[in-house]
């Protein structure tokens, strides 16, 4: 049977903020959570400090908002107030910074290079990535990546304007389609589905567009639909539906359900009702979002961010940080990465009685067909 979307909360603190929050309010959050950290690095330099880097995502997609909440969470530097106190829940001494950066793959290649100490991405791409497969076919590995922790299930979306004939993913035949940056997550993952449904990638005229741009592109008719992936609602999409009515496209029905059997990354979705004016939940695929680290990281650290995260009381800062928090379910933390857990975190996860992979895991596209390719 394929995998449903889990809305089982970790914490529920009856709180948390729905699909209607503000793009001003959430964009706020995440950026004073983004530059506390960095503001008070600067006097405690001279104390036991430790200063990490998290490469989130580009401003207006959910990644973005989420890397402040991890920066956030985690950190707890010196001189706070104890945990048991009132004060932070972090690891004792540190300070992280989330930084924008172009995306999930860029994120990937920092942390495997030691240019980042974490960065947030994609399951598959993170998986592709590690193991050069798929998308990453005949590239080097980043053999270095270790998962710190699956966050929450990020929607798929395939949006067109609210006019658009377009009802599923067949009728992108002949369509102008945008599928974010040239060799970014956004297109691999896009090309996958488009195969999966027997949509030949010459039979689209693909545009490669940059995140930032995307949402005028559709606008002005420059492209007919477009993919963009994150948890909703994504405030660019929220932006974009203020000014042009948009509507999110189904993947739905039997290849979709294949997909979330098949492949552990992916699982069966909706975009929420009231998501940029829709009347009703539409289905779509998910996948997982994913903090990575690099396997030089320190054990004890890795243990202390892994135990951060998951903390009760920043359960309750990500799901009033924004409503993708609500999904984040501390026993599947470990689940549909083809990566190797972090040695400290899979001692974290071991001690709450999740059990956690031992090594990386195979191809998941052996003997597997995914339909149409160019």
């Amino acid at each position: 049977m394929p995998k449903e979307r889990s809305h089982r909360m970790y914490l529920d603190d009856g709180k948390s903020v729905m699909p209607g929050t503000s793009r001003r309010r959430m964009l706020t959050l995440a950026l004073s959570m983004a530059l506390i950290p960095a503001a008070i690095a600067g006097r405690a330099a001279a104390q036991d400090t430790k200063v990490i880097r998290i490469g989130s995502g580009p401003t207006g997609g959910t990644d973005f908002l989420f890397g402040g909440l991890v920066a956030n969470a985690i950190s707890n530097p010196p001189g706070s107030r104890e945990c048991d106190r009132g004060g932070n829940c972090g690891v004792p001494g540190l300070i992280a910074v989330a930084q924008t950066t172009a995306g999930a793959v860029s994120n990937l290649q920092a942390v495997d290079h030691g240019d980042l100490e974490m960065g947030l991405s994609q399951a598959d791409v993170v998986t592709w990535a590690y193991s050069a497969t798929g998308a990453f076919s005949g590239r080097a590995p980043l053999s270095h990546l270790r998962v710190i922790a699956h966050l929450y299930p990020a929607n798929i979306h395939l949006v067109t304007r609210a006019g658009s004939t377009i009802a599923g993913v067949t009728d992108l035949r002949g369509k102008k389609v945008g599928v974010g940056e040239r060799e970014s997550a956004t297109a691999a993952t896009a090309k996958l589905v488009l195969s999966a449904y027997g949509v030949h990638w010459d039979t689209v005229r693909l545009r490669y567009l940059s995140f930032t741009a995307f949402a005028d592109a559709l606008a002005t008719g420059q492209i007919d639909a477009m993919f963009v992936i994150g948890g909703a609602p994504v405030l660019a999409l929220e932006d974009l539906a203020r000014r042009t009515p948009i509507r999110v496209v189904p993947i739905s029905g039997p290849v979709a359900a294949k997909l979330a059997d098949v492949l552990p990354f992916y699982s069966l979705g909706v975009v929420p009702a009231g998501t940029y004016g829709a009347a009703a939940d539409v289905p779509t695929l998910d996948v997982g979002s994913v903090l990575v680290a690099r396997d030089t990281m320190d054990d004890d650290l890795a243990y202390g961010i892994a135990r951060a995260i998951w903390h009760e009381r920043n359960i309750a800062l990500f799901q009033n940080g924004h409503p993708s928090g609500k999904l984040m379910d501390r026993t599947q933390a470990t689940t549909g990465v083809g990566v190797p857990v972090h040695p400290g975190a899979a001692r974290f996860y071991l001690a709450q009685g999740s059990d956690t992979p031992a090594g990386s895991q195979p191809s998941f596209f052996r003997g597997v067909t995914l339909g149409a390719k160019s």
